[in-house]
């Protein structure tokens, strides 16, 4: 499908003046648009924050890039503006907004919801790194950027833009990129980036899901709590794993399933990379078809350097 190429002005107008806006994030704010005279034909659109000495075609080939992929488990985008000083990207709207939104919302989400949310997250994430023609490391995994369509479908939006868009950097400096709490310990210690990064923040979002709560909880009933990675840790240890599902009736009944996907998660978030395994693995583990063995303790590698 070829990318389609819009005038700033076409997406003023589809967005009425840039009127309704969907979520803003470190790279740009989205709002809703419309195609054509279908009320029905939404939209997003992402304003991206200006950048200084960006080349056109850099932009151009990396969106082209993006716009090859293409996977049910990833927000599809539609099309650009690279006009003057105006970059913006058009992407399929989503009308159930994001995973942050559904997770933390007034009720919550069936267990089973859950498990196919995160097993389409995880399918997405191994199309993106071994599947595409140019694999693709997303960089910024969390609920934010996963989007969930009329029929609560999980799509990874956002994905790779944050790590393509920033070519003008060097390799060395892969200047942090990503959420605090979301982020791999390898961005801090100058090791090389690679899709074990995004393995990591699953990792996390994987836990958030089981849990139905966020990876930091200040306020959190006791201490051991408070950091969502080291409450699941200790209950796991301890033989404790109900006790991190409590009174969600559907997941007390499916244990077996809990307990792979804590031992997953724990996977997943491995101080060193290469104890991570990958995204293919991951999905594997959570659909069930190979057997997930006893993750050593996440922050063991954190004490031995």
């Amino acid at each position: 499908m070829r990318m389609r190429t819009f005038t700033y002005q076409e997406l003023q107008e589809a967005t009425d003046g840039f009127k309704e806006e969907l979520g803003r994030g470190a790279f740009g704010t989205v709002y809703k648009g419309v195609l054509g005279s279908e009320d029905t034909n939404f939209v997003a659109v992402k304003v991206l924050a200006t950048r200084t000495g960006e080349s056109e075609k850099e932009f151009e080939r990396e969106v082209s890039a993006i716009g090859q992929t293409n996977h049910k488990n990833l927000v599809q985008l539609l099309g650009f503006c690279n006009e003057g000083q105006h970059r913006l990207l058009v992407y399929e709207f989503m009308s159930n907004g994001s995973l942050a939104d559904f997770l933390f919302g007034s009720s919550r989400p069936s267990w089973y919801k859950r498990v196919e949310i995160a097993c389409g997250v995880a399918r997405g994430l191994s199309y993106l790194h071994d599947d595409c023609n140019r694999h693709i490391i997303h960089c910024d995994i969390k609920l934010q950027n996963i989007l969930l369509d009329g029929s609560l479908a999980s799509k990874i939006s956002d994905f790779g833009l944050a790590k393509q868009l920033m070519a003008n950097q060097t390799r060395t400096t892969t200047g942090v990129r990503g959420t605090r709490g979301y982020l791999a310990p390898e961005w801090f210690r100058n090791m090389p980036i690679s899709g074990k990064v995004d393995v990591y923040s699953f990792g996390i979002l994987l836990l958030e899901l089981i849990c139905c709560r966020k990876n930091y909880e200040p306020e959190a009933e006791t201490e051991a709590q408070i950091v969502l990675v080291d409450w699941v840790y200790d209950c796991y240890r301890e033989g404790g794993v109900l006790e991190l599902v409590e009174g969600d009736q559907e997941a007390s009944i499916d244990m077996r399933r809990v307990r792979r996907y804590v031992m997953t998660g724990l996977w997943c978030i491995q101080e060193d990379p290469t104890l991570r395994p990958n995204m293919k693995k991951i999905t594997q583990m959570l659909e069930g078809s190979v057997e997930v063995s006893v993750p050593p303790d996440p922050s063991s590698f954190i004490s031995s350097i």
